[in-house]
């Protein structure tokens, strides 16, 4: 009776709890948030430049302010998280942003050139103070979860872009319709100073949460899994240096994910900024249907970006090779996200929208450059290569919102604009193919041993 007590409990000691999943789903949720932020002046931004008397060449600008912010802080922001660990770094980024959204409510105080150089300079802040979250993200997976799951897991994260704009770009085109584009930015801001809250509560390196069993520790370690990452007692990071960043700006491996990130990105901010606004101004639709319109897209993409995981994850089960695992999904996406240019030759508003999710069903599928940035980084120096993979992504985030004013300015029309956007799925392709070669971790090298 005794022995089959103790071999019944035995199981149960061993038995592996999934607190990471929970760490995944909270990640999720927060990113859910940021991308809104992200996106809150190109649903209010109609209603606004009509109110404030901007031109399109001046929205340009004022949607690019957050991506010239967000890309100066890629490496300020990615040295704070290796230095002073996700927890605390993130907290306040989430805090400092949702202030910032929370403010440009109260832009339709400024007068004269207040007005374009206020909704900029807040702008630049949402961006400056969101830059540490992609590189937070990329070192809480790479922490929680073994090589085996960190493709699945990066594109659940990533995947909140998409499913952002499913979930708020009909809500925020709902509080624009009901009350004012004011009220857009005051909801945002105070929902993201609530998860800040959230975030400081639940969220804890592997070795320290309070709730995460010794077989679940012992498989995420197992799998390659940097589980002491945030441990300052137990592990320092890679100290920063120039030579250190050196090695990783001189990894062609890399160089080709970074290049290609910021073709993908140009995806990204198109549908982020444009998008609503070309469906209004070249399609006709009322910002309400827009909002509801851009969900589409937004539902197939985040549909993509989590099978694009899974696929990814599934190959590199079946072929041991990382190289075909995330190169495969990521042809086959780019190839559906150039259908984006047959817009132009389209007239039909409903098979526009079906193009435009065929579109960014192919993006999401695509969008594995984080599992990437997690499989490559040098260890303990993830934070610092994140930033610098963001750095390049977002640089789309500056080009995008501008070159894509300057067109419609100078053709009144969307139809160069997609085709902008749409030469970029094949430079991703070139980027992958032809510069990054074999996907695996980068090792730095010390520049000199003085120890010895």
């Amino acid at each position: 009776m005794t022995d089959g007590t103790a071999a019944s409990a035995a199981p149960q000691a061993q038995r592996r709890t999934r607190v990471r999943y929970g760490i995944l789903l909270l990640i999720f949720l927060l990113t859910t948030i940021n991308y809104a932020d992200r996106a809150t002046f190109s649903i209010a931004g109609d209603a606004a430049s009509r109110d404030l008397g901007l031109s399109p060449v001046e929205m340009g600008y004022i949607m690019s302010a957050f991506a010239w912010a967000y890309v100066i802080g890629q490496i300020p922001g990615g040295v704070l998280l290796d230095r002073f660990g996700t927890k605390i770094v993130y907290t306040l980024a989430i805090a400092a942003w949702s202030l910032f959204t929370l403010l440009q409510g109260f832009s339709g105080f400024l007068t004269g050139g207040l007005i374009f150089a206020g909704l900029f300079a807040m702008r630049f802040m949402v961006g400056l103070a969101e830059s540490p979250s992609f590189p937070g993200n990329a070192r809480i997976v790479a922490a929680w979860f073994p090589g085996s799951e960190r493709g699945t897991a990066s594109a659940i994260f990533n995947s909140a872009q998409y499913f952002s704009l499913v979930v708020f770009a009909p809500f925020m085109g709902w509080l624009v319709h009901t009350f004012d584009w004011h009220s857009v930015f005051f909801v945002m801001g105070g929902l993201g100073l609530f998860a800040a809250l959230v975030f400081w509560k639940m969220v804890h390196s592997p070795i320290q949460h309070p709730r995460i069993g010794k077989a679940e520790l012992d498989y995420i370690e197992a799998g390659g899994g940097l589980i002491r990452m945030e441990d300052r007692t137990i592990s320092k990071s890679a100290a920063f240096t120039w030579d250190n960043v050196r090695q990783v700006l001189g990894s062609r491996m890399l160089m080709g994910v970074f290049i290609g990130q910021y073709g993908i990105n140009v995806l990204t901010y198109f549908f982020v900024t444009w998008f609503p606004i070309y469906l209004v101004k070249e399609r006709g639709l009322n910002i309400l249907e827009a909002g509801f319109a851009a969900a589409a897209p937004a539902l197939c993409g985040f549909v993509g970006g989590v099978l694009g995981g899974v696929i990814s994850d599934a190959l590199l089960k079946k072929t041991g090779s990382l190289t075909i695992a995330r190169k495969t999904p990521l042809l086959i996406g780019m190839v559906l996200s150039a259908l984006i240019i047959a817009c132009a030759y389209i007239d039909h508003s409903g098979l526009i929208i079906l193009v435009m999710a065929l579109a960014f069903f192919g993006k999401g599928i695509a969008s594995l450059g984080w599992a990437v940035v997690s499989d490559t980084s040098p260890r303990e120096f993830v934070g610092v290569t994140g930033g610098i993979f963001n750095t390049f992504g977002n640089s789309a985030g500056i080009v995008t919102p501008i070159v894509i004013g300057y067109i419609v300015a100078a053709t009144g029309s969307f139809d160069g604009a997609l085709w902008f956007v749409g030469a970029h799925c094949l430079l991703v392709i070139a980027a992958y193919f032809l510069i990054t070669g074999k996907i695996e971790r980068l090792t730095l090298t010390a520049a000199q041993d003085t120890t010895a």
